[in-house]
């Protein structure tokens, strides 16, 4: 049965593989791309460059990681069984940015956006290699926001030509993008799941983004959808263990450009409601995680201050919890991603919503996340 599945799998990813060689050949030829341009339109075209780059690094990315020695070892709080190459991230971050340059059309705050996810990625793939300490690399991620908010990239929450008001919407984008990074950061602890909901939160970052007449945003968020569907099966299988994992560069590389992505975008005109609540819930299973790992370690006493709060790690994040109810990761990774595009789909509508909606519709998601704390809980008294 072993090598049947293995078997399986390997003729699968070589499909894709092979399937992917073919449209990014296509892709290069001129009259292809103009083709695509004109008719089919750019969303499109870099969708199919980006998951088709992804598709034909991932292999390599694979090999150079197991002969470089930049793999991931079973143990401690970890729940893989075997050696696993950690370099999937960099395909990922060299197909997203390759589909951003074969469009051929970026802004300036695009460029340093994706410039900043680079020196966050860079810190994590020295951190894949050889470890670096918690506080450094949180310093770093600090400084590179804010790089972003002096271009621009700021939540426009309070008046922002007030010095209290930008204070303030500093503050509070320092900490979206940089508690985002690393949630996405925490979550990525089973085959396939931080690739499967980065693919989801940018497919409805996508969706609003084209819905609202914000290209530039849509673009990037289709980039970062086909870099993850092209990387997704070699980390992800109904069958087998993933073959490569996105490591530290990827995980943060992609918390960073889409939680900033979403400072970036405009939400809605004079609809408060709609403005705050739509990236909250596109980023709602993120945001849960974090909040309630902080919340019941700092009440059980498992972290004391600041720095045991960064430096801490646990089996306590969302996938944990539910293994403890589903006893199976492929059945807890399908879970959060149901979860993740049930409250996306919560978004969509909220678009459209009237106040009294819009309410409603926030009062759904938090009894969603009622239900799954109760069934977490249920879990954690078997």
């Amino acid at each position: 049965m072993f090598s049947r599945e293995n078997s399986w799998k390997a003729s699968f990813q070589r499909i894709v593989w092979l399937s992917a060689l073919i449209v990014f050949l296509l892709l290069l030829i001129p009259i292809v791309r103009h083709i695509f341009f004109e008719q089919f339109g750019r969303w499109l075209y870099i969708f199919l460059f980006a998951f088709s780059t992804a598709a034909l690094l991932t292999p390599v990315m694979t090999a150079i990681a197991t002969k470089a020695g930049i793999v991931d070892i079973p143990g401690g709080r970890k729940i893989h069984s075997k050696v696993t190459p950690l370099l999937g991230g960099v395909a990922i971050i060299i197909s997203f940015i390759s589909a951003l340059l074969a469009n051929m059309i970026l802004d300036t705050r695009d460029i340093t956006l994706i410039a900043g996810g680079t020196v966050v990625a860079i810190v994590g793939l020295i951190d894949d290699w050889k470890n670096i300490r918690a506080d450094y690399k949180l310093f770093i991620q600090i400084f590179v926001v804010i790089l972003l908010i002096r271009s621009g990239i700021i939540l426009n929450l309070f008046p922002i030509h007030t010095t209290w008001g930008y204070l303030l919407n500093a503050a509070l984008s320092i900490i979206w993008i940089v508690g985002l990074t690393n949630a996405m950061n925490f979550i990525d602890g089973m085959d396939g799941l931080a690739t499967g909901v980065s693919a989801i939160i940018s497919l409805f970052l996508g969706l609003v983004a084209f819905q609202t007449n914000q290209p530039f945003m849509g673009w990037i968020a289709i980039a970062m959808l086909g870099s993850c569907l092209g990387f997704l099966p070699f980390n992800f299988s109904l069958h087998k263990r993933a073959s490569i994992f996105l490591g530290d560069a990827g995980s943060t590389f992609v918390g960073f450009v889409l939680s900033a992505l979403a400072i970036k975008a405009a939400w809605a005109d004079n609809n408060p409601i709609v403005s705050f609540a739509t990236p909250v819930l596109i980023f709602w299973v993120l945001i849960y995680d974090m909040a309630y790992i902080s919340i019941e370690r700092i009440i059980s006493g498992k972290v004391k201050n600041f720095r045991d709060w960064i430096d801490y790690v646990g089996t306590d994040h969302i996938h944990h919890r539910l293994l403890a109810v589903f006893g199976d990761r492929r059945k807890v990774v399908l879970f959060i991603f149901f979860l993740c595009a049930t409250l996306g789909i919560s978004a969509i509508i909220l678009r459209n919503a009237r106040l009294i909606d819009g309410i409603l519709t926030v009062l759904q998601a938090f009894l969603i996340t009622v239900i799954v704390s109760i069934l977490e809980y249920s879990g954690r008294k078997r």
